[in-house]
């Protein structure tokens, strides 16, 4: 090998605002493949979906940032723990509140004090439902 320079075998090629505004615009027509329109311009797809992402994005708008974390509350799995557990809390004067349920597209609203037998009569009923 000599000492010569080396030419890049990479260059980044630009492209003129007309020629990224038509591969678009072909881009958005319904049932567009992405991937034969940029292979018909002589590009790769990846910058085609990135000027997408440009074309619908708003002016001056920022992109997200990610994911967005929601807090999470980890209740323990009251099937799984022993039913003397269960007449324990209910036994020891537990404090009524709210019960609420998403089942089949049903969505029970259990009011106060809720007991075992009142949990598994409204089941009953909503396995009946469906």
């Amino acid at each position: 090998m000599k000492d010569q320079p080396k030419e890049s075998a990479r260059t980044r090629r630009l492209h003129d605002r007309a020629f990224k505004d038509d591969m678009v615009a072909q881009s958005l027509v319904p049932g567009a493949s992405v991937a034969a329109i940029a292979m018909k311009g002589g590009i790769n797809a990846n910058p085609l979906f990135k000027w997408r992402r440009e074309h619908v994005r708003p002016k001056g708008a920022v992109a997200p940032a990610g994911a967005t974390l929601l807090p999470v509350c980890v209740i323990p799995d009251v099937a799984a723990m022993p039913s003397s557990v269960l007449t324990a809390a209910v036994g020891r004067g537990a404090r009524p509140g709210v019960i609420e349920l998403e089942i089949a597209g049903a969505q029970p609203r259990l009011r106060g004090t809720v007991d075992e037998a009142m949990l598994s009569s409204v089941l009953r009923a909503l396995r009946r439902s469906e």
